[in-house]
């Protein structure tokens, strides 16, 4: 019924423009060498600060927007754990293919559609040959993808937890998935280096495989995990 109005007064022209407008994308900002890195897809955003060289900082949750507001219900804040579980309200402007939050312009980067953009949720992992169902739960490991930006998470929003992140630009073609990063939480040393897997949408769930940043054989499925 909620959504019957809304299609209602949109065309009615009585719902405010930014609200029927769709930010999704990948937006960076940038001051004196710090990188402000914004993904924004099925209805979550994700918010990662760091330098050329050093990983500094990382919030996020799901959205809404208001009239010229931005609403960011938090889930994970690994500099100020206090904010998680509450609601936060940004002034929003939207202008040349940018996104201006409190008086700070993010530039939208070129968009790269790709086949896995969008928001991901890890329920699956090979363990010993034998592939084990991850449940869902508080604990979470999250992945972001948009216009060849990722991001993945591992948090606990009823606890407060967080327990790691790195993201960077990626690849998904011809079943070959490539990371290449630009940051990265737990060692700022894998700066830089690039990540080959194989790839395969079954089932409408995203199987990932190959090595992990410490060499490790891995084999995930990930399941899509919309926001909206």
């Amino acid at each position: 019924m909620r959504n019957f109005i809304f299609t209602i007064l949109l065309f009615a022209g009585l719902v405010p423009p930014i609200l029927a407008q769709d930010i999704s994308g990948a937006y960076l900002a940038e001051n004196n060498g710090t990188k402000h890195l914004l993904l924004i897809t099925d209805g979550y955003i994700t918010h990662s600060t760091y330098s050329n060289d050093t990983y500094m900082s990382t919030q996020g949750g799901t959205y809404s927007l208001g009239d010229k507001q931005l609403i960011v219900q938090c889930e994970f804040d690994d500099k100020a754990a206090d904010n998680i579980g509450k609601s936060h309200t940004f002034s929003l402007e939207i202008a040349n293919n940018a996104l201006i939050l409190d008086g700070t312009t993010f530039q939208k980067q070129a968009k790269k559609a790709q086949g896995l953009d969008g928001l991901w949720r890890i329920t699956g992992r090979k363990t010993n040959d034998n592939m084990q169902t991850i449940q869902r739960g508080d604990r979470k490991t999250i992945k972001i993808l948009i216009d060849g930006y990722f991001q993945w998470i591992a948090i606990n929003p009823a606890e407060k937890g967080f327990y790691g992140t790195g993201g960077g630009h990626y690849e998904f073609s011809n079943g070959k998935y490539q990371e290449n990063i630009l940051f990265f939480s737990r060692d700022n040393s894998r700066v830089g280096a690039s990540l080959n897997f194989d790839g395969k949408i079954e089932n409408e769930q995203w199987h990932h495989s190959g090595k992990s940043s410490k060499g490790d054989p891995i084999y995930e499925i990930w399941s899509r995990d919309n926001k909206k």
